[in-house]
């Protein structure tokens, strides 16, 4: 059964529908909960929360990309829940790097302990770097750099502008580079380092 159908018997209060929607996009919706929350327990209860809070909506779903409206319930989940606890991701980006192929770049499964010590560093720091983002561009950051939506699919989620998407992504990147050449050009790649740009 493909999704469109699973999505129009769910919405007609098919439990078992639903249910193989939420098997289909359990994993993601706690991905991007983890990313931009930074803690596994509380990014458990957002999904848990995500799929109850759509099943409740569900009938407000009026097609297109089920996934990109799933996640912006997640998204508005966890912004509820950065607004309530006035968060900061406190988990290790090297748990998530271990744990998620979309840091795969920052893995190299042949290098030597040197190499090793400068990926780990690279990790800490890109984690603080993302911490000190504020929560919407932090939120952006994790929807387009880190999951791969497009700058239109991101709107869509977060609800704004493309316009407002487009800038709160590119201060995100800028803030992310200043804050990476103050902690260390030598840890960075190459295309991060200011002596590399030419300046």
């Amino acid at each position: 059964m493909n999704e469109e159908s699973l999505v129009q018997q769910a919405q007609q209060g098919d439990i078992v529908a639903f249910n193989r929607l939420v098997v289909q996009y359990q994993e993601m919706v706690f991905n991007v909960a983890y990313r931009i929350m930074g803690d596994p327990a509380i990014a458990e209860d957002v999904a848990q929360e995500t799929f109850i809070t759509a099943y409740q909506s569900l009938r407000t779903f009026r097609g297109g990309s089920f996934k990109s409206w799933l996640i912006r319930v997640a998204t508005n989940r966890c912004y509820d829940e950065l607004r309530r606890h006035k968060r900061r991701p406190q988990t290790s980006l090297d748990e998530i790097m271990d744990e998620n192929e979309s840091f795969a770049f920052l893995r190299s499964p042949g290098e030597g302990p040197e190499a090793h010590q400068q990926r780990v560093e690279l990790a800490l720091a890109i984690e603080r770097c993302l911490k000190a983002l504020p929560d919407d561009q932090r939120i952006v950051t994790v929807l387009g750099d880190v999951e791969g939506y497009d700058y239109q699919e991101i709107a869509t989620i977060t609800r704004v502008s493309l316009g407002t998407v487009k800038s709160r992504i590119s201060r995100a990147r800028a803030k992310l580079r200043d804050c990476l050449q103050h902690i260390g050009g030598e840890l960075l790649p190459s295309a991060y380092r200011l002596e590399s740009r030419g300046t």
